[in-house]
C-alpha cells in the first residue's frame, strides 16, 4: 500500500469525523440538552417547614441577644449618673 494514499485516506476520514463532530456539537448547543438545570433546586413542603423553623429560632435568638445588649447599654449609662448623684448627695450631707 502506498504511504501517500494511506495518508490521503486518513486525512479524508479525519475531515469527515470533524464535520460529524461539529454537527453533533451544534445540535447540542441548540437547547436539546435537558439534563442540565439552572437555578435553585425546588424544596418540598417539609423542607420549607424545616427551614422556617430553623430561621424562626435563629431570629428569636438574634432578637434576644439584641435586647440583652440594649439592656446592658442602658445599665452602663445609668450607673455613672447614679454614682454622680451619690457623690453630690454625700457632699450636701457633709456641708
Amino acid at each position: 500500500m502506498d504511504v501517500n494514499k494511506a495518508l490521503r485516506e486518513l486525512h479524508e476520514e479525519k475531515r469527515r469525523l470533524d464535520l460529524t463532530i461539529a454537527a453533533l456539537e451544534a445540535r447540542l448547543g441548540n437547547g436539546t440538552r435537558t439534563h442540565r438545570r439552572r437555578g435553585r433546586k425546588s424544596m418540598s413542603a417539609e423542607e420549607r417547614q424545616e427551614v422556617s423553623r430553623r430561621m424562626s429560632k435563629y431570629w428569636e435568638a438574634r432578637r434576644a441577644a439584641s435586647a440583652a445588649l440594649a439592656t446592658e447599654e442602658q445599665e452602663s449609662r445609668i450607673e455613672p449618673q447614679s454614682q454622680t448623684n451619690v457623690a453630690a448627695a454625700g457632699a450636701s450631707l457633709s456641708a
